[in-house]
Formats: C-alpha cells, structure tokens, sequence
C-alpha cells in the first residue's frame, strides 16, 4: 500500500520545484483582481452579461476572468475599470530590503 502524503508535505514538495513560487503569484493576483471586479459588479446588481456588454466583452470572459482563470492584460483591465466607473491603479514598488 503506498504511503498518503498530507496537503502540507505535498504543497511544501510542490512549491520547490522550479517556477512553483512564481505559479502561485501569478494565479493568486488573477484570483484577487477576478474578485474584486465580481464584488463591484454584484455591488452594481449586473450580470456577468451586462458587464461583458459594458466592456465590449464576452460574458465567457468575464466568468473565466471573475474565476481567476486568466491573467489579464492592462486594456483588458482598463476596459473593465471603465465599465465599472473605476480607476485602475497599476503600481510597482520596491520591497524593502532585508539586508
């Protein structure tokens, strides 16, 4: 019978490979930019559709896009922003250093 690996082995495991940690960023800042675009617009009272159609849009894309299953671009953003009556703040800054 094989040995079980419990999520936290199987995670720490994962997470070494190669490319792992930059993986995760990128799919954790798609999911929180697909959150906060679906909490505006259920704050609006829209549908997906009606935000697909405010941003020129397939409502197909705006579900992959609220379910943090793509990476967006800067005009696929400013379109959505737009749409939304939002700014779009896009920042890099530098970390602070621990040397």
């Amino acid at each position: 019978m094989a040995e079980r690996t419990d999520w936290r082995r199987l995670r720490e495991r994962r997470m070494a490979e190669p490319g792992a940690v930059d993986a995760y960023d990128a799919a954790k800042l798609a999911y929180d930019l697909g959150k906060t675009v679906r909490e505006m617009r259920e704050a609006r009272g829209w549908s997906q559709t009606r935000l697909a159609a405010e941003a020129g849009m397939t409502q197909s894309a705006v579900a992959r896009f609220e379910a943090g299953g793509t990476v967006p671009t800067i005009p696929v953003l400013e379109r959505l922003a737009r749409a939304l009556e939002a700014d779009l703040d896009v920042r890099i800054t530098p970390r602070l250093s621990t040397v």
